[in-house]
């Protein structure tokens, strides 16, 4: 079961509300928009070439602490705005290529949208609708339950904030962590001295074919296993272990005694018995994830109705009885009457706006609106149970797209002409979806540290802005030099993304494998179990998932060792992992640079300087070790007690 949620009111944050230290200051607007632009353009190469992207909270709160001390000094909420603003461009990448270059593949139309104005526009409306919808979502979200949604990385951001502001104990906790995360991921990914992932995936012609159990032992899933728990982070891996050791090795001894490709024939055209793990999971395993996530999506929604309702109620409250005067700093939130003209004015200007693919059809603008909420409902959950970066953006999106060509397959769209339609709604709601659990954690950092939700807001529209103008200069101009699709820069998801509506306009998408996932989260909710977790952990990688389950594990070990249950924010278990993510994550994004300047090769793909930590059974079982041995040095430093 969840931990049960503390006293409401009892939570104090870091700043009282009654103390207003500088906090919206030109400097850290100015820092935040640089950090911003940096993040985001680095984040465009990464989901092109990799299909994934990583959070840039914590490492922009880092940098704003080691820059803003050199600046003369700040205050922890001007750090704060940095991170919050400079984020927005991580988030906002992040959507646009996960969706927008599918346009590429979408011919005879789509092509001809794939531009700068129109890659801008879409970022706009999908990262500004992202901050609108969260505004009412604040309180039932990141305060009602501050104690059930833990938000790792939000809160490890706030971890690292506080601990650079006190110094002492909590600060060397949290570098410390930092320190041997940076150099940990160094020392795999830069300097690549070791593998980045171990695993091993049964033969085809074995008795348990293409069952695959791989791990990414990267420090920052350790450490977010280790935020969330061992129940959380077991549910999550149940759902991969039932992806990657159930289904896959069922559909590849069922698929043996096949003699023809099992439709959807993948664009290889080869049959089940002749494709590997990897190539199953994408053609077969990721409907049947998408499936999972969508239902448990649904069902988490109807769950958080009357919750969201509540907090609607209260927002509206505050704004038509409530004045200023009367609501403390920490409470007060971008007016409602904002919010909902924003809102419609969003939807309004993508049905007018001239050369964009929704011009004209004002079903697409509100379906974006009805979708918009809904998944950034279901994105702001979700990031408060995994975090962001294993937030599964792309199944929402898929999801989106199926529900979206439905709708127009019942109405008779079905030309090639409608395929960039569809596609511009899942983009918005993919940058929405992205930017909402983004702006999430950074709202469940400002809560726990005591900034002004107003200004995060008014930080984040701004970070979505500018940060907006660098990320369709550097989609093009990756484009024009590596060419997107090629096979050094594939994009992964959004060619996914053309295939589904491919496949939905033409109406062959294999609905049986949607509803088999669909079906798998009622049959955990017939249990009485939360289908959430399961379903995002069956459609992630194992890879992903096993990580983060083995991060639960040190804290299970540490809780029974130890007899006490830590505290999720100030324990030193807690802290050590919150540096373990920043450290991680500043080095992954610094590979991330160095990779695309090719001034070192490809991680996962080196011998690296010694090629027998990378090579057969010893480089497997070496970085098996050596991960275990990054578990008990976090196991060692959750031990120790803060003085």
């Amino acid at each position: 079961m969840p931990p049960a949620p503390p006293p409401r009111g009892t939570f104090q944050p870091y700043v009282p509300a009654i103390q207003s230290p500088a906090e919206f200051t030109a400097k850290a607007i100015a820092l935040g928009v640089l950090f911003g632009l940096i993040f985001g353009a680095s984040t465009v190469y990464l989901g092109l070439r990799a299909g994934l992207t990583v959070s840039a909270s914590i490492p922009i709160a880092v940098l704003a602490i080691s820059v803003l001390k050199r600046l003369g000094g700040s205050t922890i909420l001007e750090n704060n705005i940095v991170q919050t603003i400079g984020s927005a461009g991580e988030s906002v990448a992040g959507g646009v290529v996960f969706t927008i270059p599918a346009l590429i593949f979408l011919t005879p139309y789509g092509p001809g949208f794939f531009s700068y104005f129109q890659i801008l526009m879409l970022a706009f409306a999908g990262g500004i609708m992202g901050v609108l919808m969260m505004v009412p979502l604040r309180r039932a979200l990141i305060v009602k339950e501050h104690g059930v949604l833990p938000y790792p990385e939000g809160a490890a951001c706030a971890d690292v904030l506080v601990a650079g502001e006190r110094g002492g104990a909590l600060a060397r906790t949290v570098f410390s962590g930092l320190g041997v995360g940076a150099l940990w991921k160094s020392l795999s990914w830069i300097f690549q001295l070791f593998r980045t992932e171990v695993g091993y995936s049964m033969p085809r012609g074995s008795f348990f074919p293409n069952a695959t159990l791989n791990v990414d032992i990267s420090p920052e899933y350790m450490g977010v296993g280790y935020v969330i728990g061992p129940r959380i982070a077991g549910v999550m891996f149940a759902g991969g272990v039932l992806s990657w050791l159930v289904l896959l090795p069922l559909l590849t001894i069922l698929g043996s005694y096949m003699t023809v490709p099992l439709p959807p024939v993948p664009a290889s055209g080869l049959r089940v018995d002749q494709m590997s793990a990897p190539q199953l999971w994408s053609a077969y395993i990721r409907y049947t994830g998408a499936g999972a996530v969508l239902a448990a999506g649904l069902i988490t929604l109807a769950r958080t109705i009357p919750t969201i309702i509540s907090s609607f109620r209260d927002s509206v409250k505050d704004f038509g009885g409530r004045t200023g005067a009367q609501q403390t700093r920490t409470e007060r939130d971008m007016p409602m009457i904002v919010v909902l003209l924003g809102s419609l004015a969003l939807a309004l200007f993508l049905a007018v706006a001239p050369r964009m693919p929704t011009q004209g059809n004002f079903l697409a603008a509100i379906l974006i609106v009805i979708f918009g909420f809904f998944f950034v409902t279901v994105s702001s959950r979700i990031t408060g149970l995994i975090g962001s970066s294993s937030n599964p953006i792309s199944g929402m999106t898929i999801a989106t797209l199926i529900l979206t060509c439905t709708i127009f397959v019942a109405l008779g769209w079905t030309g090639d002409v409608y395929s960039p339609v569809a596609l511009c709604v899942g983009a918005v709601i993919c940058i929405a979806a992205a930017n909402a659990g983004a702006t999430s954690q950074d709202l469940k950092t400002g809560f726990i540290v005591g900034a002004t939700p107003l200004y995060q807001q008014i930080g984040l529209v701004i970070g979505v802005v500018t940060a907006s103008l660098v990320i369709g200069m550097t989609t093009l101009y990756l484009h024009n030099v590596m060419t997107i699709g090629s096979q050094s820069l594939p994009a992964p998801q959004a060619t996914l993304m053309s295939t589904i509506i491919k496949g939905l306009l033409s109406q062959n998408l294999p609905w049986g494998l949607v509803l088999v996932g669909v079906f798998i989260s009622i049959t955990l909710e017939l249990c009485g179990i939360h289908s959430l977790s399961f379903a995002v952990g069956s459609y992630l990688p194992i890879a992903t998932t096993a990580p983060i389950f083995a991060g639960g594990l040190v804290r299970w070990f540490v809780e029974r060792r130890t007899g006490v249950a830590e505290e999720s924010e100030v324990g030193s278990g807690t802290l050590f992992s919150s540096g373990l993510i920043a450290g991680g994550s500043l080095a992954g994004i610094l590979y991330a640079i160095l990779f695309g300047r090719r001034l070192i090769e490809a991680g996962d793909e080196t011998t690296g300087v010694l090629p027998v930590l990378h090579e057969g059974t010893i480089g497997i079982v070496a970085g098996g070790l050596l991960f275990a041995a990054l578990g008990v040095v976090l196991a060692r430093a959750a031990q120790r007690k803060l003085s």
